[in-house]
């Protein structure tokens, strides 16, 4: 990425209509993104090595839930259209919980952290929330990693820690905390 300033990097929703049309080459571009996570130790539900067939069909499956509207795809992209993060908004729970969503799949490529694009993501995800409305948000994250600092300052409550609840990618287990935030609706 040496050479392609990142000042400008724009988050969008993922219209229905793209994530059906145009689901080959957006998938690519987030597998790129989801491999280097997992190559750089990230704990996103996946194990060392990633193939890229395995993570091709993990956004292919998660482009065909926005298209069918049970999720919310947010990609940050640079002006050059690289994309270099991306998060999910997961709205197909159950009818007891229409009020709720899921917050997953928080990535931002290596080349592009601590420059404020996991912050551009999160803010987007609470506009996307209203959006949907979406009122009470959870989701959790690898226990003192640094994505539990962007979490707690951007306003999300830490409702506590499962010891050995997942796996690193390689194979090491890891204590997973859980968050969740209140989100004012439109108008409120």
């Amino acid at each position: 990425m040496s050479g392609e300033g990142i000042d400008n990097v724009n988050v969008r929703r993922v219209a229905a209509a793209e994530a059906g049309a145009q689901a080959g080459q957006l998938a690519s571009a987030l597998a790129d993104v989801l491999i280097d996570c997992v190559e750089g130790g990230a704990s996103v539900s996946f194990m060392l090595p990633l193939a890229r067939e395995k993570a091709l069909a993990f956004w292919r499956g998660v482009l065909d839930g926005a298209a069918r509207g049970e999720r919310v795809l947010l990609v940050a992209e640079t002006d050059a259209g690289r994309v270099v993060g991306t998060v999910q908004l997961i709205t197909a729970l159950p009818d007891n919980q229409p009020h709720r969503a899921d917050v997953a799949k928080m990535l931002v490529h290596r080349d592009v952290r601590r420059r404020g694009v996991a912050a551009q993501l999160m803010t987007a995800v609470d506009q996307a929330a209203r959006d949907e409305n979406r009122t009470v948000l959870v989701l959790d994250t690898v226990t003192g990693g640094d994505a539990e600092r962007l979490y707690q300052r951007a306003g999300w409550r830490s409702v506590g820690s499962v010891p050995n609840y997942a796996l690193m990618p390689d194979g090491a287990y890891c204590a997973t905390t859980f968050f969740y935030k209140e989100i004012t609706p439109h108008g409120a």
